[in-house]
């Protein structure tokens, strides 16, 4: 019987156990190896590791974490959890058949990204086509910068992108219709809006040919695909709620979900994704779920 079980060995994953075998409680990691930044080379924006490789980064957290005794790490992936009332623990079964009990399950899942279907996209993603303008916006070097439409929150990322860019490029592909005062915003932001359908992007960097022929030099794209969960978090009954890229999981100010005794952090749990924010958040969930084992039962 373990105190927690984490779902994911990922950087939020990661920090919530930490705070849990630092309280010398007994933890066990099971995580599948497909972290969400496993696509770029280089990660930017962290405290301490900016410009280190998310291998590297990785790679040293968990050296770390498995210094201490307390910590138990299985490579896998969760295929059924459920909480046994009789034993009020939660009953966790990998694909591999394996199965583990725990008194508190912290999701550290993550999310997958469902970008547009257009050619020549996904092999660049990560390197020259990227979501986060915080986090690769600076090393496009002030270049001419893309935004490729894929929902509501595309317009929020061309009124943003022009901050890391000389001139940026707008293509809403299908997804997107602004109004004529967003137009004369995005214009003043330096802004260009191109209507025509993108057939696919190209060069060593990330250029866009149009469907009309037309290409579109860049140094760079920013798209915001859409998220998807972990089936994981369906089949316990956690709550979501929806966010301008897809469902996030609802939890309380220490991380718990509408499911007791689970908690939730990282990507899959917030909106907005970083390094930073997922490891503040991971560390918020151990804690969470340290004091609610402290605390159950004390009035």
């Amino acid at each position: 019987m373990y105190d927690v079980i984490v779902a994911g060995g990922s950087y939020a994953g990661m920090a919530a156990a930490l705070q849990l075998v630092r309280a010398r409680r007994k933890v066990l990691v099971i995580d599948a190896g497909r972290r969400r930044n496993r696509f770029a080379r280089v990660s930017h924006g962290l405290l301490g590791q900016d410009g280190r490789s998310p291998d590297a980064i990785h790679a040293e957290a968990r050296a770390q974490l498995s210094a201490y005794p307390d910590l138990s790490w299985r490579e896998g992936r969760i295929a059924e959890a459920a909480r046994d009332a009789d034993a009020d623990a939660f009953i966790v079964r990998t694909q591999g058949g394996a199965v583990f009990r725990g008194r508190r399950l912290i999701l550290a899942t993550g999310v997958s990204d469902r970008l547009p279907d257009v050619p020549g996209l996904a092999e660049r993603w990560g390197d020259t086509v990227a979501a986060c303008p915080y986090c690769h916006g600076y090393e496009f070097g002030l270049g001419r910068l893309g935004v490729l439409a894929a929902g509501e929150l595309s317009l929020h990322h061309a009124f943003l992108v022009p901050e890391w860019a000389s001139s940026t490029v707008l293509f809403t592909n299908g997804m997107l219709a602004p109004t004529a005062q967003q137009l004369e915003q995005l214009a003043a932001r330096n802004v260009t809006v191109e209507d025509a359908p993108v057939a696919e992007v190209f060069g060593d960097k990330a250029s866009v040919r149009l469907g009309d022929g037309r290409t579109v030099a860049l140094d760079g794209l920013f798209v915001a695909p859409r998220i998807d969960q972990d089936p994981l978090v369906a089949r316990l009954g956690c709550a979501t709620a929806d966010g301008p890229m897809g469902p996030f999981i609802q939890t309380d100010d220490v991380k718990m979900t509408t499911v007791p005794g689970v908690f939730a952090c990282g990507d899959a749990a917030r909106m907005m994704a970083s390094l930073s924010l997922a490891i503040a958040d991971g560390a918020l969930a151990g804690i969470g779920a340290h004091r609610s084992l402290v605390f159950e039962g004390i009035a």
